[in-house]
């Protein structure tokens, strides 16, 4: 064999090597999608451009103490109203418009917005968040309070963008791809700051939504309460 014939056989090896290389990271790539894409799919995104108007009231039991704050959500006209308890008085705004001029009352209440409808459409955000890294685990993995095993998908918010840098979540899937359970890990922490199921699952307005997430005991409780989606 000749040195010319040995260094295209070389080269042509390379190449194989190479694509083959690229290939397994583009299918890789698209399972995680696919992943991502069916669990907003099994939350019902696909209904979310026919939405309208989104109401929720979001209550939160820490200890003894609890916390109720009620939204309504034009999502087309970027309106975002706030409702004190009781509904006697209510907070305006554009989510969208956030600035260093916006006072800090709007400012407070965006954050709160942010929180609230992120436990609430959490599944959505892997689809419109663009600063996320998502992978799935290769075998099952225990549930955090169930006694079973589940699909398990790592979130993870990279490092210098959003409101939640560095976090990661858990998400644990049934065989539907709908979150039954989760953990977050704040600034990627190796213990979880939080963990609870998901459940009450209820369609409304086309949305399939997890409407109670209890804790590991009643210290810690996440559920929502008149939500209507037009």
């Amino acid at each position: 064999m000749t040195k010319t014939n040995l260094l295209k056989i070389l080269i042509i090896s390379l190449l194989l090597i190479f694509g083959c290389s690229n290939k397994q990271k583009n299918t890789e790539v698209k399972r995680e999608i696919s992943t991502a894409q069916k669990i907003a799919n099994a939350a019902g995104i696909k209904k979310w451009d026919s939405v309208n108007s989104l109401a929720f009231t979001f209550n939160v039991k820490i200890g003894k103490k609890e916390i109720h704050r009620s939204w309504y959500w034009e999502p087309k006209n970027d309106i975002v109203k706030f409702y004190s308890a009781g509904r006697k008085d209510s907070t305006v705004f554009s989510h969208n418009q956030i600035g260093k001029n916006s006072s800090p009352e709007i400012i407070k209440r965006d954050k709160q917005f942010i929180n609230d409808s992120y436990w609430l459409l959490f599944p959505f955000h892997l689809i419109w968040d663009k600063n996320v890294d998502i992978s799935v685990s290769d075998s099952f993995s225990k549930l955090p309070i169930g006694k079973r095993q589940a699909v398990k998908v790592i979130v993870k918010y990279s490092a210098d963008k959003g409101y939640t840098p560095n976090d990661v979540y858990d998400l644990y899937l049934d065989d539907n791809y709908k979150i039954i359970e989760w953990a977050y890990h704040k600034n990627n922490s190796p213990v979880p700051n939080r963990v609870t199921k998901w459940i009450d699952y209820k369609q409304i307005g086309g949305l399939n939504l997890s409407l109670n997430r209890p804790g590991k005991d009643d210290n810690f409780k996440v559920w929502f309460t008149d939500v209507t989606v037009k």
